[in-house]
């Protein structure tokens, strides 16, 4: 089967195209899946520009949907045929979890899913929602259900609330489309006037043009008259998290999910402590909020966005593709 590895110390032009043996019959508990698709998000850019020692030789992606070719004794949860999508987290089953590193995820701490077949325990995956492309069924591995932990699971988002989104990622993009279907008022902020526009066709009810309104936060407190957002899908991090906190309600709640900006910096803290505003780290989320998503989404008529797709052979192209930012929404790998 072809696949790739990361090669050491790393980069996005040194990925290694290789070919490797296909894996045997699944084993006594084991699902065999031929993998369609992936996306890319920024936590793969991040392994593959940094690739550690550890991890040379290491099948990198995340995210991987495809179906279910052969099922090992005991396996009843699957059966041939089934579309499936993985979990970032296999060992993470439900519950708040006990995970706070990558030593389980695929593409980082073990092999992932640039490549062609892969045998593993049924708890790597779901079903995919029906009626999903395995183009669109990659998207939720990693954004897809980051968004949804971060409105549903931990935001308790309800039909009414207004949501802040930073940027045109992703995550950002999912959450648009989610908090739309469930009835919120979305503002959303983008560097793009191009983009602007694309934000407004998918619903976003108003969108902040970033460079020319640096101090976004107190724009958010006008357009909802001095009350602020009830959550707040943070992406940027240290360089973001300020005027986040400037723009939630008193008692809002702001899911930190990205570093986009960086791994550290000032915090505000007496604005957050006088706000009482929730400030929660979000990490993906678990097997079962999942499964929530999926059967959520399966009552949905919107699909993920998906900005361009690239075939596996072009991996580091895409990789560039995603680090210049240019996309909207997903870069799709098509296996």
């Amino acid at each position: 089967m072809k696949a790739i590895q990361l090669s050491y110390p790393g980069g996005i032009d040194a990925l290694t195209q290789t070919e490797l043996p296909q894996p045997p019959a699944p084993q006594a508990g084991e699902i065999q899946v031929q993998l369609h698709a992936s996306s890319l998000n920024f936590h793969d850019l991040l392994v593959a520009k940094h690739t550690t020692a550890a991890q040379k030789g290491r099948i990198p992606l995340s995210d991987g949907a495809g179906v279910v070719t052969a099922v090992g004794t005991g396996v009843t949860e699957f059966a041939v045929g089934d579309q499936v999508v993985s979990c970032f987290f296999p060992t993470w089953q439900s519950g708040t979890g006990l995970l706070a590193d990558f030593s389980t995820v695929p593409g980082d701490g073990i092999d992932g899913y640039a490549r062609e077949y892969v045998n593993a325990a049924p708890a790597s995956f779901t079903l995919a929602p029906t009626g999903y492309s395995h183009a669109e069924s990659a998207t939720l591995t990693t954004a897809g259900l980051t968004a949804w932990v971060a409105l549903v699971e931990d935001g308790k988002l309800k039909a009414g609330d207004t949501v802040l989104l930073l940027g045109t990622g992703g995550v950002s993009i999912f959450a648009l489309q989610l908090a739309k279907s469930m009835g919120a008022h979305v503002i959303a902020t983008t560097s793009s006037h191009d983009k602007a526009a694309r934000l407004k066709e998918l619903g976003a009810d108003h969108v902040i043009h970033y460079p020319s309104t640096p101090e976004w936060g107190n724009r958010v407190l006008e357009l909802t008259q001095g009350r602020g957002a009830d959550i707040v899908v943070e992406v940027g991090g240290p360089g973001t998290l300020a005027q986040s906190i400037r723009a939630a309600r008193v008692g809002g709640h702001i899911a930190l999910i990205g570093v986009l900006t960086g791994f550290s910096g000032d915090i505000p803290t007496r604005e957050l402590m006088a706000k009482r505003v929730s400030l929660q780290g979000v990490l993906v989320g678990s097997r079962s909020a999942q499964q929530d998503m999926v059967r959520a989404l399966n009552q949905q008529t919107w699909r993920p966005i998906i900005d361009r797709s690239f075939p596996l052979s072009e991996l580091s192209k895409a990789f560039s593709y995603q680090e210049s930012g240019q996309h909207f929404g997903k870069i799709a790998i098509a296996i």
